[in-house]
């Protein structure tokens, strides 16, 4: 799948290479394959780490054909392929392509974790913390949408998670 990426300079192929999971992508450009993170997509941002660098692009014009994005004074042309929904989604795994719902505990914040609260195995109440996370000098804690038994933790301590990651599963 190509993307092509205009900006100041002349027009740049770029392709997905592999995804990763958790918002994790392998892309190749003129120069080489690069690793991008997602931390954040919404309609008017996108967050994002390419090379240990931190990026915040704002959208300022999005069409089904094109996106347009400001990164810092640079204005950037995406040119969408009208499959890469599915092209992303059949390159995940199974467990990857989940579509949430009412079982998944997902952070609410990208960060790194720093302690699990709570045991696979063990019930819990609504708003029961599951594990604590840390960014930017803050900690979280990830709690429980309703009351379950948890199944499964699905991160470690040190492991770090983006926004909307899935941590844990209730039965």
């Amino acid at each position: 799948m190509k993307l092509e990426i205009s900006g100041l300079h002349k027009p740049q192929d770029v392709s997905i290479v592999q995804t990763l999971g958790r918002g994790v992508l392998l892309i190749e450009m003129e120069d080489g394959i690069h690793q991008v993170t997602l931390l954040k997509v919404t309609s008017n941002e996108i967050e994002f780490i390419l090379d240990k660098k931190y990026y915040r692009a704002k959208v300022v014009q999005s069409g089904s054909r094109e996106v347009r994005l400001l990164l810092h004074t640079t204005l950037i042309s995406i040119r969408k392929n009208p499959s890469i929904q599915e092209i992303l989604k059949s390159s995940l795994s199974k467990d990857q392509r989940t579509e949430g719902g009412d079982k998944d505990i997902k952070s609410q914040i990208p960060g790194r974790v720093v302690s699990i609260v709570a045991q696979a195995g063990s019930a819990v109440k609504k708003g029961d913390p599951i594990i604590v996370l840390e960014s930017m000098k803050m900690q979280v804690a990830v709690k429980t949408h309703r009351d379950g038994n948890l199944k499964q933790i699905k991160v470690s301590q040190g492991d770090t998670v983006a926004r909307y990651d899935v941590v844990a599963l209730l039965d």
